[in-house]
C-alpha cells in the first residue's frame, strides 16, 4: 500500500522516521518486539524484549540508528537515522508486536524516505552559484551561496571531469 508518511532529508543530516503505536496505556518493553526494515529483508534496526539487538543489522546502517528508549513505553517507536546517505532513500517498515499473556496483533507503518544531496560547483553566474540537486527527483537550480546547507562530495569520476575542465557549465 501507500506509505503512511514521507520524510525528506539531505545527505549528512539526521532524520527521524516517525512511528507510534495505537495501543492505549503504557507498554511493557520486555514484551515488545520492534523491527525497522526495508525491502522486507534488510534489517535496519531491531529491538527485542527490552533491548537493541543489532547483530543482524545491515552493515550500512551500523552506528547510524537509534530509538527513543525513554519514550518507547508510551508508544514512540520512531527511528533516528544519522549521517543520511543517498542510498538510504527507500520505503521503511516499522513493525511492532507485543508478546506475553495478552499479545496485540502486529502493527505496521510504512515511511518513505527521500534523500537529496546538494553539490556546489565553483562556477559563478551573475553573483549566484550553480547547484545540482541529486535525489530521487533530480533537479537543477541556481541559488546564492548562503542557501547551501552543506557541501556533499561528488563521485570521483565526475569530480575528475570537472577538475580537468572536460565538463563545463
Amino acid at each position: 500500500g501507500q506509505p503512511d508518511t514521507t520524510c525528506h532529508a539531505f545527505v549528512g543530516e539526521t532524520v527521524i522516521l516517525p512511528c507510534t503505536t495505537i495501543s492505549p496505556g503504557e507498554l511493557i518493553l520486555s514484551n515488545s518486539i520492534l523491527y525497522w526494515q526495508i525491502e522486507h529483508t534488510v534489517l535496519v534496526h531491531f529491538f527485542y524484549k527490552g533491548q537493541d539487538c543489532l547483530d543482524r543489522q545491515e552493515k550500512r546502517y551500523y552506528g547510524r540508528t537509534s530509538l527513543f528508549l525513554d519514550q518507547m513505553r508510551h508508544g514512540n517507536f520512531s527511528l533516528k537515522l544519522s549521517n543520511v546517505q543517498l542510498l538510504d532513500t527507500a520505503e521503511y517498515d516499522c513493525i511492532y508486536r507485543q508478546t506475553g499473556d495478552h499479545p496485540n496483533k502486529i502493527q505496521k507503518s510504512k515511511i518513505n524516505l527521500i534523500v537529496s544531496g546538494k553539490i556546489l560547483f565553483c562556477h559563478q553566474l551573475h553573483a549566484n552559484f550553480v547547484f545540482f540537486n541529486f535525489s530521487a527527483h533530480s533537479q537543477i537550480s541556481s541559488r546564492s551561496f548562503a542557501d547551501a546547507p552543506f557541501l556533499a562530495t561528488l563521485p570521483l569520476s565526475f569530480h575528475l571531469l570537472v577538475s580537468l575542465g572536460v565538463w563545463h557549465l
